[in-house]
């Protein structure tokens, strides 16, 4: 009789991680196509932060906020974790601390980010059961499908981009839009074909995995309403990366940040592409498409958990520079430096807040209070410029006047930086290196390519508004006015 042997973890290290990726996935930068998506320095660098992460999983220092025993008590990557209670839904928080930290934030997202997509589906399946396709020649079980995902992306340990948004053109033509919808374009044995394009598609060229849908609009036709996953090297999948920012290569010293590499942004453009039955979660029903909103929830938090961390690292920066400066006596550096906590503060009382007021789906899983996450996610965006332009005020000349590494050794002038430029406690080394680290953080093109991102990824402060106006209960605050009034 055979004997079925239990398997220790469903988890993967660096290096298969690494090797997941050498599948012939067709991706272009400068013009150039990559017979390796490891050859351009800017994304091979970030895969290789992203390897870090996946080895970590097996180091001790980080095996609880990486990791979580499933229903089988095999050990998975928490990325994959759904959590039914509040106590699973704030240890999965840990997991979004843990990549945040590991990329400084930079990563707007993290291979963590879009299996939450995947539970947000997962948090409506009653919905989703109810529902049919509206082609004959094919009609997936969309709750099953999507119940079967969430199981193949945690027993793989897979990482996974989300892109939802179409490329930007011209608005004043409603065709031209439309023209860029991903679309079904036949329906064949076993699946269905589709053309068409998404957007910012970011860490796509560094992922096993794509997960796609359109964004609802008015009057979006059957044959656009499509929500699904396909992996990366999919035949007619092309993408367009756009150009890296970051210093692949450079002596850690001078770019503390920046010689790590960053997550890349391509446009994805589907030619003609075979979507499986059994990888499709909606097919030509416009009813599903309203619950993009919802079903971006976990995301959302995700977002918010980000930004505070970051946030916590501007205090930190912030505490280090008056620290070395020897500023921290003078009440203006104070004041700044309390904007600074007072952001941080405010963001992870958002958190708190939103999970606090948690309730469960229909599906069963806990979702965080929507409304407090949206007022969050306006609240960062709307200071963060602000909250930038603080901290670099705060180093002053210290992030315009950096020398590097190479400068400092040299036997000519090496000795006067070291005479001219020391720090209260530290040497100008040290000073230095700080200033580097800022200045990736905040000032240098992959900074200035962060913050643009967080404006568009959290969604602009017009879109937040409108949203809180449509979600949030009113009705019950006026009836206090009315009564308090007089007014019957």
């Amino acid at each position: 009789m055979d004997v079925q042997v239990k398997p220790q973890h469903r988890l993967k290290t660096g290096a298969e991680f690494k090797a997941s990726l050498d599948d012939g996935r067709q991706v272009w930068i400068g013009g150039r196509k990559l017979a390796r998506v490891a050859d351009d320095p800017g994304i091979g660098a970030g895969i290789n932060l992203l390897a870090e992460m996946f080895d970590d999983q097996f180091d001790p220092e980080h095996a609880d906020a990486t990791t979580f025993r499933d229903e089988t008590g095999t050990l998975a990557s928490r990325s994959w974790q759904v959590p039914r209670t509040l106590e699973e839904l704030q240890a999965r928080r840990r997991m979004i601390e843990y990549t945040s930290l590991k990329t400084a934030g930079t990563f707007g997202r993290p291979p963590d980010l879009a299996p939450t997509i995947c539970v947000g589906l997962l948090a409506y399946l009653p919905i989703f059961k109810d529902k049919v396709s509206a082609f004959d020649g094919c009609k997936p079980d969309f709750a099953e499908n999507i119940e079967r995902y969430i199981a193949f992306g945690r027993d793989h340990n897979l990482t996974a981009a989300e892109s939802l948004t179409g490329p930007q053109n011209d608005r004043s033509n409603g065709f031209a839009s439309a023209a860029s919808l991903l679309r079904v374009k036949s329906v064949e044995a076993g699946g269905v074909r589709i053309s068409g394009a998404k957007s910012v598609g970011s860490v796509a060229a560094q992922s096993n995995e794509l997960f796609f849908t359109n964004l609802g609009y008015r009057d979006t036709p059957p044959d656009a309403c499509i929500w699904g996953s396909i992996p990366i090297a999919t035949d007619g999948i092309k993408l367009v990366s756009r150009e890296t920012l970051s210093n692949p290569g450079a002596d850690p010293f001078d770019h503390p940040l920046g010689h790590k590499g960053e997550e890349a942004d391509q446009i994805v453009i589907f030619d003609n592409v075979f979507v499986p039955k059994d990888r499709i979660f909606n097919l030509g029903d416009p009813s599903l498409l309203k619950y993009y909103g919802p079903v971006c929830t976990w995301a959302h938090w995700h977002v918010l958990t980000r930004l505070a961390v970051k946030a916590e690292l501007f205090v930190g920066c912030g505490e280090l520079v008056v620290d070395m400066l020897g500023t921290a006596a003078m009440p203006a550096v104070q004041g700044m430096i309390g904007e600074l906590i007072e952001y941080a503060q405010a963001l992870r009382a958002f958190i708190i807040a939103a999970e606090a007021q948690a309730k469960p789906t229909e599906g069963g899983v806990m979702a965080p209070d929507v409304c407090t996450l949206t007022a969050g996610r306006l609240f960062s965006i709307q200071h963060y410029p602000r909250i930038i332009h603080r901290l670099q005020e705060m180093c002053g000349q210290g992030l315009v006047m950096r020398f590097g590494r190479a400068s400092f050794d040299n036997p000519d002038i090496g000795h006067h930086l070291e005479a001219l430029l020391p720090g209260r406690g530290v040497n100008a080394r040290v000073k230095e290196q700080l200033m580097n680290f800022i200045w990736d953080f905040t000032t240098s093109g992959l900074a200035g390519r962060v913050a643009l991102f967080e404006n568009v990824n959290a969604s602009p402060a017009p879109r937040l508004r409108e949203r809180l106006y449509n979600e949030f209960k009113r009705d019950h605050m006026a009836a206090q006015v009315r009564k308090l009034a007089g007014i019957e």
